[in-house]
């Protein structure tokens, strides 16, 4: 299970309404599971970006800075894809490294909407879909605790 804190969540549809209609890529920040922080990172696909997201080897160096300096790990991976499912495509399969979670929010028209999350098998062969946790931000008032959601919430 992946939990994904509020801000994360607001911080991943937000970034994929922004960057319509072509795809947002960020990373996922945090520790044990749980995701406090989605750090938003250029995509570098340029002209495929409507389709296609790539993180160059500085940005990614940036996100493993900024794990750091909040005292947690770099998790995985969250990108939009604009007017299509929330389920990784071939593409996402053929670039995908065993040990991370990868969030996909679908955005229509603009919108987001569903956001799952997957894990690549260690023999790379596909994905299998994780079940997302929703949870409040440490600093909000209402402690409740995690609410897991279906997949495909």
């Amino acid at each position: 299970m992946l939990t994904l804190t509020a801000g994360a969540d607001r911080g991943i549809r937000r970034h994929g309404r922004e960057t319509y209609p072509y795809e947002c890529c960020g990373a996922l920040i945090g520790a044990a599971g749980r995701v406090v922080e989605a750090l938003a990172l250029p995509n570098a696909a340029e002209e495929q970006a409507r389709r296609r997201f790539r993180i160059r080897p500085v940005d990614y160096l940036a996100a493993e800075r900024r794990a750091s300096e909040i005292g947690g790990g770099l998790l995985g991976f969250y990108h939009s894809h604009p007017d299509h499912p929330a389920r990784p495509s071939r593409y996402d399969l053929e670039h995908a490294w065993p040990g991370f979670a990868y969030v996909i929010v679908a955005v229509d028209g603009g919108d987001p909407a569903a956001l799952t999350a997957w894990r690549l098998r260690e023999d790379r062969s596909a994905f299998e879909e994780e079940t997302v946790a929703m949870a409040p931000d440490s600093g909000d008032k209402d402690q409740t605790g995690e609410t897991p959601c279906p997949p495909g919430f």
